[in-house]
């Protein structure tokens, strides 16, 4: 005789369950949290004083950045979150037949965190990415308030960004100079979050020309 299938068993069946569904719903719920953030005006960073000087070794920038953090970076400092920055001087010959030429590109590395036991803030400055290892050549300096702390990260002095002999005479060249806050750097559950939050976009661009100062 045919061998008929119990359609009852499919009927009875209990779904399988959605072993998964609080790992997803948990990382949209932060997802959420952080766009229901209160939304500050975007923050705008102007560029005070700068200079460009030629040396004998080289060319050497001086300027001071004018900003403000926004409290939603204020208040994950003082919930420990450490903050990385990046400043870059590139520069570049321009060719109207093709794309602009990059010459050199000058880096500074900063972090700036709260060290809740001593109740100070310590900002590290290193030209090279900063890493938890302690590795590599990098300056630190402790302050007794973030406003002392956001000065030395807001003003540089003379610092070197192209060598001697690059610059050529009676071509086009610039100066790109960038700041950002390297969102790169946060816990991956906080990226997503603040690049939708303008709380945490924060940076500048400025061009110098090097025209003057090639000889």
């Amino acid at each position: 005789m045919p061998c008929w299938k119990n359609n009852n068993t499919l009927a009875t069946a209990s779904p399988r369950p959605l072993r998964s569904w609080p790992s997803w719903l948990g990382w949209l719920c932060l997802w959420l949290a952080w766009l229901a953030t209160p939304v500050w005006a975007q923050t705008n960073i102007a560029l005070l004083d700068s200079q460009l000087e030629r040396a004998e070794d080289g060319i050497y920038l001086s300027a001071t950045l004018d900003f403000e953090l926004s409290p939603a970076l204020e208040d994950a400092l003082g919930r420990g979150l450490a903050l990385n920055f990046v400043l870059q001087a590139e520069v570049l010959r321009e060719r109207w037949y093709w794309y602009d030429k990059k010459l050199s590109l000058a880096e500074r590395y900063y972090r700036l965190a709260y060290q809740p036991l001593s109740r100070r803030w310590r900002l590290q400055v290193s030209p090279t990415p900063l890493v938890n290892s302690g590795l590599g050549v990098t300056l630190g300096n402790s302050y007794e308030s973030l406003s002392d702390a956001l000065l030395g990260l807001q003003k540089t002095t003379r610092w070197k960004v192209i060598e001697p002999g690059l610059l050529q005479k009676d071509a086009k060249q610039r100066l790109d100079l960038r700041f950002r806050l390297d969102l790169s750097q946060l816990p991956q559950a906080l990226q997503f979050g603040s690049q939708a939050s303008s709380d945490w976009n924060l940076s500048l661009s400025h061009s110098f020309r090097l025209e003057d100062l090639a000889k």
